[in-house]
């Protein structure tokens, strides 16, 4: 003969209801949480999201839109800058002269002179010329100085509007603040992405066919990947 189930006292059913209860509570306030985070997290991130990805395409084909003109400037500067009679360090190696060139005053002069923009990247100086380079996103402008008479003529190098946004997209020659623009971007991307991977688990009738297509995705990209690493 079966045992007969066991009854099962009115405080353990209470439990029991509470427990089911607060589950679904928890379930309910991470749906929409995890909603609440995916929608406003895109709007906020769209315009970013939306200009990494237009730039990845265009930074993947450069040909199609590359476009760049150069034009040449001259001039001449204080040549007590080229020369300011500073003593050489102990360790110096007899082919660098910065000891004895003002960068600073050289490079502002330049900047004010012929409205060159982007930071100073490099500053050569040498026993009979100078070189100094200030790059930006699609610009560079390269100043060569002669340091017997103060002369020098500048190559200034801008390419199109493009050109600028890739190399906004590889935060290259870019400033400090662009640096955090990509970081927060990526994260903003990340977050985006789980958000809307957590959701799926809460669309019963599309779960399957979602988390197929997240894998197939995954797969896709693995397989991608291989090929280009070959």
């Amino acid at each position: 003969m079966e045992d007969e189930a066991q009854p099962v006292s009115e405080p353990q059913a209470r439990r029991s209801v509470r427990s089911e209860k607060s589950r679904k509570s928890i379930r309910r306030w991470l749906a929409s949480w995890t909603r609440w985070l995916h929608i406003y997290l895109s709007m906020i991130a769209f315009a970013v999201i939306l200009f990494f990805s237009v730039t990845g395409l265009t930074l993947n084909h450069p040909d199609w839109w590359f476009k760049e003109s150069t034009v040449q400037a001259e001039g001449s500067l204080n040549e007590a800058w080229l020369d300011n009679g500073a003593a050489p360090p102990a360790d110096w190696d007899e082919q660098d002269y910065s000891h004895a060139v003002s960068k600073l005053e050289i490079a502002e002069h330049l900047r004010a002179a012929h409205s060159l923009r982007g930071e100073v990247s490099d500053f050569l100086a040498f026993e009979n010329e100078c070189e100094v380079t200030f790059q930006g996103p699609g610009y560079a402008a390269i100043a060569r100085l002669s340091r017997d008479d103060g002369r020098y003529t500048v190559d200034i190098t801008s390419n199109d509007f493009v050109t600028i946004l890739n190399d906004l997209h590889k935060g290259r020659h870019t400033s400090g603040s662009w640096s955090w623009v990509i970081d927060i971007s990526a994260i903003a991307g990340v977050l985006v992405s789980l958000t809307g991977f957590v959701l799926i688990f809460f669309l019963r009738l599309k779960r399957t066919t979602g988390l197929l297509a997240a894998a197939a995705g995954g797969v896709l990209l693995w397989w991608m990947a291989v090929l280009a690493s070959m």
